[in-house]
């Protein structure tokens, strides 16, 4: 058995994920060590790479393609599987953005006098070896290998089985830029199999792995929260709203709103849920029903933006409970009439997701309340709930999205994969 295998014999999960594993744990401590130059040399590497070998990636991509769309496959989930040349653009530049960034490893942080004479600070340190489950998107396998290189980590990356072929391709791109900087190559790996017994041997092993970061549906994460034995950086979904206030403007509140949903239908940071303040109704619910009925978004409403929307000669639906606490990854949205901005607020801290949320509004104090009071890991004001991404962001890239408040939250870059460890520095003293 080797790792390019695709599939495992019985019995043999173990003996898999004990060799990933140990060459990861070795790579880890080279990859701690390893000189800022030779990092970013790798990425640069990995840059021009991807560039060069575009049309390598997207024939191993055609290929997952057409065997998803004979299995039948919805179409968001062909959209998250295809990596067009917009895509393999900002896989590039993400890497490049990563390296353009301060290397946070080594970095002293607050160093103080105590009254002993000692100096305490704090050092950011790797986590050691990362795991990354994810699902359909190839772009993960760069977005995870840039960001764990620079942070001086190593990373095991199990990819969905659709995506098979250009995970591989990718993944043999980043050993070669490992490789040509000087850095073991073995610092990213990833699961050459599509048996499922391995994503078990990932998640129940942590003398291999320090850190799961899964990225996927609902389903996936459930079912890793219960198996995983691993601390794990996570978020279920994405029940996304944008909050069009009283104080909008209702061109801009139109446009962003437009942008929030139809810009792309799959990602987990596009609107799902609608909120109007019921004296904006009346005005922005016909625009932006008109192009929702253009674009083919079908619409599901409470009683109060039904009739308005219906009233214009637009189609739409009664919602149901469930709408409320649905992610449509689809040309689908909730929408619904509130009394005002604490109704908004309450509505979207108990049927989101946590994930990101935007009001559309002219004044500050009412968007300083909405920034303050709405729990959630992105707050946007006046900003499409898109721009949740860390690219975006400036950070480069993303590891994935995170609805937790412990260690990490909101997109995960760099410093999301690291920690803090405590340095002291002395000059003969000893405690009394």
């Amino acid at each position: 058995m080797t790792l390019g295998d695709t599939s495992l014999e019985a019995g043999a999960a173990s003996e898999y994920m004990r060799e990933l594993g140990t060459r990861a744990r070795a790579a880890s401590a080279r990859m701690a060590a390893a000189a800022t130059g030779a990092k970013n040399d790798a990425l640069t590497r990995l840059a021009a790479l991807i560039r060069s070998r575009e049309e390598e990636i997207r024939e191993a991509n055609s290929e997952d393609i057409d065997l998803a769309r004979r299995e039948a496959y919805p179409e968001p989930f062909i959209d998250r599987l295809t990596t067009t040349p917009e895509v393999i653009r900002r896989m590039a530049e993400g890497c490049e953005q990563v390296a353009s960034l301060p290397d946070p490893i080594g970095g002293i942080e607050g160093l103080m006098p105590r009254p002993s004479g000692i100096l305490v600070g704090r050092m950011r340190v790797p986590l050691g070896v990362i795991g990354i489950i994810y699902e359909s998107r190839p772009n993960v396998t760069i977005d995870a290998a840039a960001l764990a290189l620079k942070s001086g980590n190593a990373a095991i990356l199990r990819g969905g089985s659709e995506a098979l072929r250009t995970n591989k391709v990718l993944a043999a791109l980043v050993s070669e830029a490992l490789l040509a900087a000087g850095l073991p190559e073995d610092a990213v790996q990833i699961v050459g199999t599509s048996d499922r017994a391995m994503v078990d041997e990932l998640v129940t092993h942590p003398e291999w792995v320090d850190i799961i970061i899964p990225r996927g549906g609902k389903g996936l994460v459930s079912r890793l929260m219960e198996k995983s034995r691993i601390p794990m950086i996570k978020h279920l979904n994405g029940i996304c709203h944008t909050y069009v206030d009283s104080y909008a403007d209702i061109g801009m509140a139109v446009s962003v709103t437009d942008n929030a949903k139809t810009q792309r239908y799959s990602p987990c940071n596009a609107t799902e849920t609608l909120l109007v303040h019921e004296r904006a109704a009346s005005e922005f619910l016909p625009r932006i029903a008109r192009i929702f009925h253009d674009k083919e978004v079908e619409m599901r409403c409470d009683d109060a933006s039904l009739s308005i929307i219906q009233n214009t000669g637009f189609s739409a639906i009664e919602a149901t409970p469930e709408d409320w606490d649905t992610e449509y990854n689809a040309p689908i949205i909730s929408i619904k009439v509130v009394s005002g901005l604490t109704e908004a607020i309450d509505f979207i801290n108990r049927h989101g997701s946590h994930h990101t949320d935007a009001i559309i509004t002219d004044s500050v104090s009412r968007a300083e309340r909405f920034l303050r009071e709405v729990d959630s890991a992105s707050v946007m004001v006046n900003a499409s709930t898109r721009f949740a991404d860390g690219f975006e962001y400036g950070l480069g890239a993303e590891i994935g999205i995170s609805t937790d408040k412990l260690h990490a939250r909101g997109p995960v870059g760099l410093e999301g994969l690291t920690s803090q460890k405590f340095v002291v520095i002395g000059h003969g003293e000893g405690r009394k």
